[in-house]
């Protein structure tokens, strides 16, 4: 034992080239004397390793010996403290922790332990003293770890006593935090808010949340908000939340959104609403990629629609698999386009270039085709079976006692035939007392009245 002791003092003024290789000799002397169970004599050896030298160094200051700069190394300080917490006393300890907080060495998992170590003694205010040190002495991420188990005590400690408080934790741990870390952090201020504020708040928090956090977890964060807004509100208050989904998310998580929604407003009996989700979500949804959508879709139909609706959505999906056609080959075509001018700057094979070339135009005419066609004069085909409904139609609604009055033009346009008039004679009882020599004659009115006079 005296032997080891007189080697370890000698290993201990050696020029090593790294502090660390001092610092692992310092801790196998005190690790020595611990399982010979002298832990006074262990505990005065590390005090002897982090004690401040009379010249100060910076860690990382080579033109210092390794042992001016002992008292910089976390290893020395960690069993320091380690020892501290098992055999001495509170103060010591607590003693050692700040010193190391002081000398800006420490980590997020020492501060964490300083806490706990707080909270075992039942200093709760003196650990969330410790805590806020940690959080001005880090930045993110690595401050992440002491948010967390920061703003957890606290909710544990005090739950809805100090609201205000805890908003402000909140608030100002939020402020800074990046999107990576954002998720569990807003889901807890959320369950603060529903457990000990107002749910009005929460629905605030889970809304700020689909924003803050990165595009992969969106979706996950818009389905717990839609499920906790049913508890809270109701199925009805989720609409608004969709149509901000569909509007935020990306192309596939829209597109899985608006299933759910079209879903939703079916089983409400909104089925216009939810066909009008399906035509909405379709124009993101390649029919040769996305078939599961227009299988959903071609379903709803065939349960609440009916044959002009189903002919609709094969309009749509025609129309749609063409624009992505279009897109797709425009798209290639730029692609190889590009391809092909890096293959003529970099001094690239003449076949290859050409075979670039020939796949470009052949992209091209298939975009060509895949086009519209539209010529000056649109022919279109009798249908037998058209007509004669439309026949029947107009059967069923003649009137009877409508007048058919012929066309203007055809009466003006028609040939007058002449109609020859035969004459007869007229019956002499029509003229009764008048004389038969006046009969063929136009009276007038006082010839008639002096005829009539003389009669009498």
């Amino acid at each position: 034992m005296v032997q080891s002791r007189i080697v370890f003092e000698k290993a201990t003024k050696v020029q090593f080239k790294n502090v660390e290789d001092l610092a692992t000799v310092w801790c196998e002397y005190a690790e020595m004397e611990l399982r010979h169970e002298n832990y006074n004599r262990a505990l005065q050896l590390l005090q002897r390793a982090t004690a401040v030298p009379a010249k100060r160094a910076t860690y990382y200051d080579k033109t210092e010996p390794v042992q001016n700069r002992l008292y910089m190394s976390l290893k020395v300080w960690s069993l320091y403290a380690d020892l501290e917490e098992s055999l001495g006393t509170f103060e010591s300890t607590k003693a050692v922790y700040d010193r190391i907080i002081d000398l800006h060495i420490a980590t997020p998992q020492t501060v964490i332990n300083y806490g706990v170590f707080l909270e075992e003694h039942k200093y709760f205010e003196e650990a969330f003293k410790v805590y806020e040190r940690g959080i001005a002495l880090f930045k993110w991420p690595h401050v992440f770890e002491i948010w967390s188990t920061y703003l957890t005590k606290f909710l544990k400690r005090y739950g809805g006593t100090k609201l205000e408080r805890c908003r402000e934790l909140f608030e100002q741990c939020l402020e800074t935090c990046p999107p990576k870390h954002a998720k569990s952090l807003y889901l807890l201020y959320a369950k603060l808010e529903e457990d000990h504020g107002l749910a009005r708040h929460a629905m605030e928090v889970y809304n700020r949340a689909t924003l803050a956090v990165p595009p992969e977890e969106q979706l996950e964060m818009f389905t717990i908000y839609i499920k906790r807004a049913t508890e809270l509100f109701g199925i009805t208050h989720t609409r608004e939340i969709y149509e901000k989904a569909i509007e935020v998310l990306p192309d596939t998580g829209a597109r899985e959104v608006c299933l759910r929604y079209a879903e939703l407003e079916a089983r409400l009996g909104e089925i216009d609403r939810a066909r009008a989700i399906y035509s909405h979500g379709s124009q993101i949804s390649d029919p040769r990629v996305n078939q599961s959508y227009w299988k959903c879709w071609q379903e709803f139909e065939v349960t609440y629609g009916n044959e002009d609706t189903f002919r609709e959505m094969l309009r749509i999906k025609r129309s749609v698999q063409a624009q992505f056609n279009t897109q797709v080959n425009f798209t290639s075509t730029q692609m190889l386009a590009t391809a092909a001018n890096e293959l003529q700057a970099s001094g690239g094979n003449v076949d290859e270039m050409k075979a670039l070339e020939e796949r470009a135009k052949k992209i091209a005419e298939e975009a060509k085709m895949d086009q519209p066609r539209t010529s000056k004069s649109m022919m279109f085909v009798k249908s037998d079976e058209a007509t004669a409904e439309m026949e029947q139609l107009a059967k069923a609604n003649t009137n009877p006692e409508e007048i058919n009055i012929g066309d203007s033009d055809e009466d003006e346009n028609a040939k007058v035939e002449e109609v020859r008039l035969e004459q007869q004679t007229i019956p002499s009882a029509v003229f009764g007392s008048i004389p038969e020599e006046t009969q063929g004659e136009v009276l007038g009115a006082r010839q008639r009245l002096a005829m009539k006079k003389k009669a009498q």
